[in-house]
């Protein structure tokens, strides 16, 4: 009788070690899991990309500025700071080549437009370029601000619908209408940047 109660005694204890084990494993396993979730959180918030530069007159103009793109968690944000515009409406594009060597911006060629797409207002569903920003004001005193976002671009990711490194930023002196093709009829270029990281 006293064996079989120190038996049972062993057994109970064995049972209750296996199970502590098993809930230990299960809680170190779930600690692993919630430490993995939080270094890859924290990966994603560090890779944040942010490139600026400074934007240069053209075709006889004094317009001239700062833009920056941010890239955070899939979306790519554009700020452009301008001075020396017309009061008014102004379009704004990226086009195709980062090369502002010529006097009137044309060595940028025709609007970035990857997906070979008719010129359009940005989303609509009838096409629209993957440069097609649109427009901004420009105040009485030639200032002007814009601000866009999109998870359609990317900062270098090799992407060629979504990449915009090697790009131009135009802003030109008239008003995109979205319709006229190829350009919506935005008149000159007075003002280029070529995005290069």
């Amino acid at each position: 009788m006293k064996n079989a109660v120190v038996k049972g005694a062993l057994a109970l204890a064995l049972m209750v070690t296996v199970i502590g084990c098993k809930e230990a494993k299960k809680g170190a396993t779930e600690a692993a899991t919630e430490m993995e979730e939080a270094v890859e959180a924290v990966t994603e918030v560090a890779e944040v990309k942010t490139i600026s530069f400074k934007m240069e007159p053209k075709s006889d103009s004094d317009v001239q500025g700062n833009v920056t793109f941010t890239e955070e968690n899939g979306t790519v944000s554009m700020v452009g700071t301008f001075s020396g515009l017309t009061e008014g409406e102004h379009a704004i594009h990226l086009h195709e080549t980062a090369d502002c060597s010529s006097a009137d911006g044309t060595s940028t060629g025709g609007h970035w437009n990857p997906t070979n797409e008719p010129h359009g207002k940005w989303g609509d569903a009838t096409g629209y370029h993957k440069g097609d920003i649109g427009n901004f004001m420009a105040s009485a005193d030639g200032t002007g601000t814009v601000e866009f976002s999109t998870d359609q671009w990317c900062i270098g990711c090799e992407d060629e619908n979504k990449d915009i490194l090697g790009k131009a930023v135009i802003v030109h002196q008239g008003v995109d209408d979205f319709t006229s093709q190829p350009s919506g009829a935005a008149g000159a270029r007075v003002s280029c940047t070529g995005i290069i990281e």
